[in-house]
């Protein structure tokens, strides 16, 4: 018999208000808090699940006096809000029809069949919230020693219900996993990989976006490479992708930046805008995030301009960006060094300043404008003082 360990979230005031509001025989703790409890990682969402109802849950949530959110009320989820605390509670469920994309479902009443829809066996763990006794009818707990990430019964089956278990295994395998891939999931994973076309293009950018905020994800994305799920869902990956990631997660050490799973992305692209431009738009990424590609991916070959004076044209970040997916290690550390608490300035003179140099209102003003900005740029941001000199010099040599 397997029993979590006394953890602070267990005994935590909003959990325990939720437990005696249900009853503590009409509720566990199940999934993702359970699995990482028994591996001693840190838990931030614990959810439940219970035979009850929806609207018998949040009958006896209200009667405790705790708020009630219908976050998936046709799904049987509900948010319930104890002490400051977010718990989601959900009914427990049985698969009637499901298409690769969505299920339809109907309520149970049996924990083990709750537990058999779920995606892998390390994930289909549940605990009684008095005891910490953990129910586990799939050989979860053996599969987490292991390092083993296995689809529950049947793989092909399991991920007929949901095609983004394809990706999920991924996750969880390069999150989770030790040595080889569990090899009937890693075979269906496989033999389904052109089922990822029927999902929405925000799914799967989305698990794109976890599998790169992995600690590592260099062995993993390799692996989805070489099974070609990348010519499914990615095709424009670059040839050498593995060396830039390499050369990104190097700098990201070298230099303590945090990860970023989009500074990732991009170095999974070819060094071109148009490129970036239009994945980013595939995938229905956010406008900033499409015009942070397009600014990495046009940025970061050739010679790499100075980080201050990137930044000048891209943005602190990019310039950050640009110089930890192109450059050395001594080399990313410099610029990120010089980036470190700084913004970039305004150029301190506007075009009024230049006419009331003598100049006559029009383009003339726009072009010594960007002239003395370009140099006050390549000088690193000089004072007031040196932006007027040079100013006086652009119209002195317009003059003659």
């Amino acid at each position: 018999m397997t029993v979590l360990p006394d953890t602070r979230w267990r005994s935590a005031p909003g959990l325990r208000r939720i437990v005696a509001a249900l009853g503590a025989d009409a509720v566990k703790i199940v999934g993702g808090a359970v699995r990482d409890t028994l591996l001693g990682l840190p838990v931030t969402d614990i959810d439940l699940a219970t035979p009850l109802l929806p609207q018998d849950v949040t009958k006896r949530l209200e009667e405790a006096g705790i708020k009630v959110i219908p976050t998936g009320i046709a799904h049987g989820t509900v948010t319930a809000i104890a002490s400051g605390d977010h718990h989601e509670i959900t009914t427990l469920r049985r698969d009637v029809e499901t298409d690769g994309r969505r299920a339809t479902i109907a309520f149970a009443d049996d924990w083990r069949e709750d537990a058999a829809r779920r995606d892998f066996t390390i994930n289909a763990l549940y605990a009684d919230p008095e005891s910490g006794v953990v129910d586990d009818w799939f050989g979860g707990i053996a599969d987490l020693q292991n390092g083993c990430v296995r689809f529950i019964g049947d793989a092909a089956a399991r991920i007929a219900e949901d095609h983004l278990r394809i990706l999920r295994f991924y996750r969880f395998a390069g999150r989770f996993g030790q040595g080889d891939l569990e090899p009937d999931s890693h075979a269906a994973v496989i033999a389904a990989r052109q089922s990822l076309k029927s999902l929405s293009r925000e799914r799967v950018a989305d698990e794109l976006m976890k599998i790169l905020s992995l600690p590592d994800p260099r062995a993993i994305v390799r692996q989805m490479a070489a099974d070609g799920m990348f010519a499914v869902i990615l095709p424009e990956t670059a040839g050498d992708f593995a060396a830039t990631l390499d050369r990104l997660l190097g700098n990201e050490a070298a230099t303590g930046v945090c990860p970023a799973p989009l500074r990732r992305f991009a170095a999974l692209l070819p060094p071109d805008a148009v490129t970036a431009e239009q994945v980013a738009s595939r995938l229905r990424l956010s406008t900033r995030q499409r015009k942070h590609l397009a600014a990495l991916a046009a940025h970061r070959t050739g010679p790499v301009r100075p980080a201050r004076q990137l930044a000048h044209a891209i943005g602190v970040d990019g310039a950050r960006d640009v110089w930890l997916l192109a450059g050395t290690p001594d080399m990313a550390t410099a610029a990120v060094l010089s980036l470190n608490g700084w913004d970039v300035p305004q150029l301190p003179m506007k075009g009024g300043d230049i006419i009331a140099r003598g100049v006559t209102a029009g383009p003339e003003v726009a072009r010594i404008l960007r002239a003395v900005e370009a140099t006050w740029v390549a000088e690193d941001y000089p004072d007031a003082a040196r932006v007027a000199a040079l100013a006086d010099q652009m119209i002195g040599r317009t003059s003659d």
